[in-house]
């Protein structure tokens, strides 16, 4: 339930601030008068406090939001309870056999201690002491404290193991745990999802509960996308960097045309991928259909002349070439062609494949984050059916994640990251 307070000159105009910001099933929970004190009363009028509540399964249909399909994994989950009914006699069988072996062995644990205390020592063994006390006791002792040690080591791993038998919702952890390493989530962050749910939730909660949690634990760490800031008073400098093959000129000119048609912003394109063939005119071409300049440049002292002749404009789009992450000349390259923009007008996207090896990502964004800070943008999603690796990288590195792409299609097949779209998916739901 969603509980908020209003404030306003009158009852009415409350209760209507409430309906507008909750809907129309919003409930009225208590109304109270505000009378202003102090020196001024006389100055100020009195308002009205509403506190008003909504069911959150209202709020979010009002909203249009729906919650995750779950289907398969649910399936999976009823399979999993129809064995653990058929093993519940086992289990009983299981629990009454242990009991009578804890107690016989207590049993004979006592009757081990009291042999200790009073059995006779070995002739041998004794050495009296001034006063007539023999030493033996302390070994008897020591034999004591060993035998309790034991003993109490027995309770508590029977005891660890019976509290896991006890938490009824492990078999759901498991199964989920499961479904997210399929989808080729890090394990560690698995386990670390996985722990934070299970210390908020009971041991026998059920599994809509477990389902909402996790899927709420990776909308939060996934966050908000960063996306392009268009308002800006001086003009920005956008770069994509990456490996090649990776999609950057595709991406550049699907989020070009959006701003273009859509927004009504000022763009300019500037490309540095001399290298590839026929790269300079795939972009020409996008150019040319969108009706915005392009300048081609070699060197970072051709980036500062572009730079003068594009200053009217709100955004230029700099496409670089792919280069090896392996390559020290080539990183140096691109480090010195970001660097002939200030900071303060400058963005960098990263744009990577999710196609690739999660290592060989691993390895690009470590290689790039030595070179400069960056967003996250993902492409090729309609290659692959595991995107977890969109979630391992976005840990791993703390970049803002931004846009994904899953087409060639211009300017369609490309949209902003998706929280709750990814979350889904990798719980098995439908995204």
């Amino acid at each position: 339930m969603v509980i908020r307070k209003y404030i306003a000159a009158t009852e009415e105009e409350a209760t209507k601030l409430a309906k507008e910001d909750l809907g129309e099933d919003a409930i009225v929970l208590n109304v109270k008068q505000i009378v202003p004190k102090g020196v001024f009363k006389f100055f100020k009028k009195a308002t009205v406090e509403l506190t008003a509540a909504v069911d959150d399964a209202s709020e979010k249909e009002e909203k249009g939001e729906e919650f995750p399909d779950f289907s398969k994994l649910q399936e999976a989950i009823q399979e999993t309870n129809a064995v653990l009914a058929k093993d519940a006699q086992a289990k009983e069988k299981a629990e009454k056999e242990r009991a009578e072996k804890e107690e016989k062995e207590k049993k004979e644990m006592e009757a081990r201690s009291r042999q200790i205390l009073t059995e006779e020592p070995d002739e041998d063994k004794k050495l009296s002491k001034e006063g007539g006390d023999s030493i033996d006791i302390e070994a008897r002792l020591s034999n004591l404290q060993d035998l309790l040690e034991k003993q109490l080591q027995a309770e508590k791993v029977e005891n660890e193991k019976k509290e896991e038998e006890d938490n009824t919702n492990q078999p759901y952890f498991d199964l989920i745990r499961k479904k997210l390493i399929d989808n080729e989530v890090e394990e560690g962050y698995v386990d670390q999802i996985l722990e934070d749910v299970s210390e908020g939730v009971g041991k026998n909660a059920n599994l809509d509960t477990i389902l909402a949690g996790v899927y709420q634990k990776i909308v939060l760490k996934i966050g908000q996308p960063h996306l392009i800031d268009i308002k800006t008073k001086k003009t920005k400098y956008v770069f994509f960097v990456g490996p090649t093959g990776v999609g950057k000129t595709t991406t550049i000119a699907k989020i070009a045309s959006t701003l273009k048609l859509s927004k009504k912003t000022r763009v300019a394109l500037i490309t540095s991928d001399t290298y590839r063939i026929a790269a300079v005119e795939q972009l020409k071409t996008y150019a040319n259909i969108l009706g915005i300049p392009l300048k081609v440049v070699y060197s970072p002292d051709d980036m500062k002349e572009a730079m003068e002749e594009y200053r009217e404009y709100d955004l230029v789009f700099v496409d670089t070439a792919g280069r090896s992450h392996n390559n020290r000349e080539q990183r140096e390259d691109i480090r010195k062609l970001l660097e002939t923009v200030d900071e303060a007008n400058k963005e960098v996207f990263l744009v990577l494949s999710a196609t690739t090896k999660y290592k060989d990502l691993v390895k690009i964004s470590s290689t790039y984050a030595e070179i400069t800070k960056y967003n996250l943008i993902f492409t090729k999603l309609d290659e692959t059916d595991t995107i977890g690796n969109i979630y391992n990288i976005h840990m791993i590195t703390g970049a803002p994640l931004s846009y994904t792409t899953w087409g060639q299609n211009v300017p369609d097949d490309i949209g902003k990251i998706d929280a709750q779209s990814i979350a889904k998916q990798l719980l098995g739901g439908n995204g």
